[in-house]
């Protein structure tokens, strides 16, 4: 709990907006890469106590969401294979797909299961030897250890009925490509914490030398969040832009080297296509050749092709930091958690849910 009461004390947040007020002379653009730090910010209030020259947008890194609408589909299209028990984190199950959800396609019979580790996946897979079972290996380099795991762990088992329909995605080709737009606004980034804490934070001095823009690697509490905009501010305003780490309690420069040896031993770099964002080139992990009989895509022989979003969810143009969730006519309205038109209204770290369950109220009455 102390680092609870520590991060989260009122009077250093006022003491931070305090600097950061006293440092600011001209309008920035900061966009925080994690959903979870997006919650922090509106949950918190954070975003209405900063100077108004700084405007806080919000970026892809919500992994619930920019999965892409025809991995949803593979994901339905495999779970209503009577031979298939499909696995999923609970925030996967509502994500709609072209037509129907996850939690739909298992409404109408399919046997799809929420857990809480790709190992219980396994679990279930030595428990069910006559069923094929497919775990919907989803996320950022957070949680890429503990899926590669699970193949490792299946493989030493010879869990020969255990597979994944990996959808990962990295973040520095994804600030890379907000950052290579013409129109993109931001001036500097926070990063993710938590993805620094498995990857380190080399990759992000090369870009933040050749965009010069600051990238602050920071935490998801309070003070965290006032602290790493401090530190972005305080870059912008003295012309500097370089990888700084505010979140030491947690990530060193190196990473965790043990989890990104794991990661190495199961997965390879690809091109991937983001949500709402479109193709991003070495922005993914798929499952390399050594462990190609965990790769669901392989095992099942799936056949990628080409699904369209056919709602008017702006998404997309959220997550590039173009657009706030109140920005998008359906917000509160056709779109809320209960029937969401997007992704981000489904997600816990999803920017629209963060809206509607925090600043509704206000944004509605705007």
């Amino acid at each position: 709990m102390k680092y609870l009461s520590e991060y989260r004390d009122a009077t250093l947040a006022q003491e931070l907006l305090k600097e950061i007020k006293s440092i600011v002379t001209k309008p920035w653009t900061l966009m925080e890469v994690c959903g979870g730090q997006t919650h922090s910010l509106v949950k918190n209030g954070i975003l209405k106590m900063l100077p108004e020259q700084i405007t806080m947008v919000h970026g892809p890194g919500c992994p619930v969401c920019v999965t892409p609408i025809h991995i949803i589909d593979e994901a339905i299209e495999l779970s209503e294979r009577p031979e298939v028990i499909m696995c999923s984190f609970g925030d996967m199950l509502r994500v709609p797909g072209t037509k129907i959800s996850l939690l739909e396609a298992k409404a109408g019979g399919a046997d799809v299961r929420m857990v809480y580790s790709p190992l219980e996946a396994v679990k279930i897979a030595q428990e069910n030897p006559d069923k094929e079972v497919v775990f919907f290996a989803v996320g950022f380099e957070t949680t890429a250890p503990a899926n590669a795991l699970s193949v490792v762990q299946a493989a030493k088992q010879n869990v020969k009925n255990y597979s994944i329909l990996a959808s990962h995605v990295l973040v520095p080709p994804a600030m890379e490509a907000i950052l290579s737009d013409p129109e993109t606004k931001v001036n500097a980034f926070l990063a993710a914490g938590h993805v620094c804490t498995i990857m380190g934070y080399n990759e992000y001095d090369p870009i933040a030398e050749k965009y010069k823009v600051p990238i602050v690697v920071t935490g998801f509490e309070p003070i965290d969040l006032l602290q790493g905009i401090y530190m972005a501010v305080k870059q912008l305003e003295n012309g500097e832009a370089k990888a700084e780490n505010q979140y030491i309690r947690y990530v060193q420069r190196e990473g965790n080297t043990h989890a990104r040896e794991t990661i190495d031993k199961v997965f390879a770099v690809s091109d991937r296509e983001w949500r709402g964002i479109g193709t991003i080139p070495k922005s993914g992990w798929e499952v390399n050749e050594a462990y190609r009989h965990f790769d669901a895509r392989n095992k099942f022989n799936l056949v990628e092709t080409a699904s369209e979003d056919t709602t008017t969810c702006i998404a997309g143009e959220i997550m590039k930091g173009k657009k706030k969730p109140f920005d998008c006519p359906h917000f509160g309205k056709a779109c809320t958690p209960e029937k969401p038109m997007g992704s981000p209204m489904v997600s816990s770290e999803g920017a629209c849910a963060a809206y509607y369950h925090f600043s509704q109220a206000e944004v509605l009455q705007s």
